[in-house]
């Protein structure tokens, strides 16, 4: 069996409600994503979805198209699409990492492609290609988002209403409003798993200033307080242990995180394969946290449909233990799925088909993408892309 073509979809999802990462300079807009087609010489077809946001990291949606089509695709075509492994190296060939894997929220969409095939071709869903057992649900955390006081308020009540038991919070750089913010939702839900996530918005003397604060409030996570880079002002943080330190951002290839662990920068990880490149990279990363006693919580980056039925797979055979960050059931307001997957009172249900476990829609998926509206300024007309 051999890789023969692979089709590119570019489009935005619609959103609902307030979220800071869909707000560029190109205005606000949709969840943009990448959906992918691989189709082989002898029958099965994997579907894939990579979800670049140049609000979180460098990939845009027109760079991840670019880089599919003149780097990744090339090199892939004519592969067996079995051989997971080789078609990462072919990647990291065509596209040369720097400090840590080039493109990886792009690269992601063909990993679960892959894994989706794979799965299909074997009659096996990614918990038995894995040999992981199956609990089949994934309770959600619901994220509050809110730039006021009056709107944090309505934001939990909304979740609550919803089902929603446990909340993570989006801080900095304001740490008297922060505290203010985690004050409320914690009045609100006691009992919940609450964690916040800072986006690298502090600085290291607000972070520090911040942290027990943060912990006395009854925080049981703080996520990236600062950029990856700034290894010493994580030691920092760690050292002073006022609240389990994670990190999220940077944290894309294993070899990056084998690094900073042994450098002690960091309690535990917020996973994401649609950060990493995909299920491979991001199933080391759980296996490197369990052998060195981290903790870990389950995250995402908006993940529609394809990327979320996968992120939940993930999440699912490695028994994650805590409510999961996946917010696309929260802010997007429409599926490429002739099913989507099911959440009712905040549980996710986890799709148990051979691979990735979801179907397509093929012309709704058409019809989005082409209601998806960009100077694209490509080398070759939008149009002329395959599958769309």
């Amino acid at each position: 069996m051999k890789i023969e073509s692979i089709d590119i979809y570019p489009l935005e999802y619609p959103t609902q409600g307030y979220f800071k990462f869909f707000s560029t300079p190109l205005g606000a807009s949709g969840r943009p994503a990448v959906v992918i087609k691989v189709s082989t010489d002898d029958g099965p077809v994997g579907w894939g979805q990579g979800v670049p946001v140049s609000t979180w990291c460098y990939e845009t949606l027109e760079t991840s198209i670019l880089a599919l089509r003149n780097y990744y695709l090339p090199v892939l075509r004519g592969r067996d699409p079995l051989d997971l492994a080789g078609a990462h190296a072919a990647m990291d060939r065509a596209i040369r990492p720097g400090f840590t894997t080039g493109m990886p929220l792009t690269r992601a969409a063909l990993d679960l492609a892959l894994h989706d095939l794979a799965g299909k071709a074997a009659g096996k869903s990614l918990y038995q290609l894995w040999s992981k057992p199956r609990r089949g649900r994934v309770e959600l955390s619901w994220t509050v988002n809110a730039t006021t006081l009056e709107a944090v308020e309505a934001s939990v009540a909304e979740g609550q209403q919803r089902g929603y038991r446990h909340f993570n919070v989006k801080v900095a750089p304001d740490p008297a409003f922060d505290c203010e913010v985690v004050r409320l939702v914690r009045a609100t839900a006691p009992d919940a798993f609450l964690w916040t996530d800072a986006n690298t918005g502090y600085e290291l003397e607000t972070a520090l200033a911040v942290a027990p604060k943060l912990a006395d409030l009854g925080v049981q996570v703080l996520e990236s307080p600062l950029p990856p880079a700034r290894i010493r002002g994580y030691q920092a943080l760690k050292r002073q242990g006022a609240v389990p330190l994670y990190m999220d951002e940077g944290i894309v290839s294993p070899v990056v995180l084998e690094e900073f662990i042994h450098l002690e920068m960091l309690d535990g990880l917020a996973m994401k394969p649609a950060r990493c490149g995909g299920l491979v990279s991001n199933r080391r990363q759980i296996e490197l946290c369990e052998q060195h006693g981290l903790g870990w919580v389950g995250s995402g980056l908006c993940d529609p449909d394809l990327s979320f039925a996968a992120t939940l797979a993930l999440y699912d055979a490695f028994d994650l233990k805590t409510a999961a960050a996946l917010n696309g059931p929260q802010f997007l307001a429409e599926s490429i799925l002739k099913t989507p997957v099911a959440v009712e009172n905040a549980v996710a249900r986890v799709p148990d088909g051979p691979g990735l476990g979801v179907e397509v829609d093929e012309d709704h998926l058409a019809e989005l993408a082409a209601r998806t509206i960009r100077d694209w300024d490509l080398s070759q007309p939008i149009a002329s892309l395959p599958g769309v």
